[in-house]
């Protein structure tokens, strides 16, 4: 009989005594065919670890699990950050909230914990170019995906060239269905760009695909008021102000330029840098 395998009753298991040589090539066989990474290259070094202490079996077997399941969290975290496809790297620990005088530390603590996503409510960020609300929207979405959430950071033309593509490739119901499955959008630079009445009613589609199901986050330079002007219809327009501003967090980041004085700030006090 393989050292790997043994007979099992419903009484005590009979186990066998593996020399030392014998049992690291059984570990190395079992971890292998249950892709147990972590456990491979960490038992023998925790096994040492474990004599020394004086711990009992089941809790070296728990320790040497719990090291596994803390592997794999951190490479889920590092691959759904990934997936996310966030331009660059930007994280609340980063963010100057001295610039947002006005956004208090509880309602950027609660937005951080991520409760507002599985609630579905979405996040709206306005504010002029430079004031922090991209950081914010990378920041707050990274936050997600490191908690295990499905998320997407996109911009709004980047977004509806892409609905447009697969609306002429006949992909679309693929494509809107697969942004329909994500935990949360982020939705960039609306109200950068004037969107054509096609471009316009595709995005509406992703926007009603998740209304009250799940959360987008957007940020916009452009008050509500002048959302007309990105969406060409003023129905439209009102359609997708009344989506994403019902139960939403609405964050005003104002008109001071949030790098400008995180720049100066940080000449003035070079430790900060």
């Amino acid at each position: 009989m393989s050292p790997t395998t043994r007979p099992t009753t419903a009484a005590t298991p009979t186990l066998t005594a593996l020399s030392d040589p014998a049992a690291t090539a059984a570990i190395d066989t079992a971890c292998r065919a249950l892709m147990l990474p972590t456990v491979r290259t960490e038992a023998a070094s925790m096994a040492a670890a474990a004599a020394k202490q004086r711990l009992s079996h089941k809790a070296f077997l728990a320790e040497v699990l719990l090291a596994e399941c803390d592997e794999r969290d951190a490479r889920r975290q590092v691959r759904r950050v990934k997936e996310a496809k966030f331009p660059r790297t930007k994280r609340l620990a980063d963010f100057d909230t001295r610039a947002l005088p006005d956004l208090p530390p509880a309602t950027l603590a609660h937005l951080a914990s991520g409760g507002w996503i599985d609630q579905g409510e979405p996040l709206v960020l306005l504010g002029d170019s430079g004031t922090g609300k991209t950081h914010l929207l990378i920041a707050l979405g990274t936050a997600a995906a490191e908690q295990g959430r499905r998320v997407r950071y996109v911009t709004t033309a980047a977004l509806v060239n892409e609905l447009i593509e697969a609306a002429d490739d006949k992909q679309l119901s693929r494509v809107v269905g697969r942004y329909a499955r994500l935990d949360l959008l982020c939705l960039d630079e609306l109200g950068y760009v004037h969107l054509d009445p096609r471009g316009a009613e595709l995005l509406f589609q992703i926007i009603t695909a998740r209304e009250e199901r799940a959360s987008i986050a957007c940020a916009s330079n452009a008050p509500f008021s002048e959302w007309g002007a990105t969406f060409t219809d003023p129905r439209l327009a009102a359609a997708v102000v009344d989506r994403l501003t019902f139960n939403a967090h609405i964050i005003q980041t104002g008109s001071a330029s949030y790098r400008l004085n995180s720049t100066t700030r940080a000449r003035k006090d070079p430790a900060t840098t």
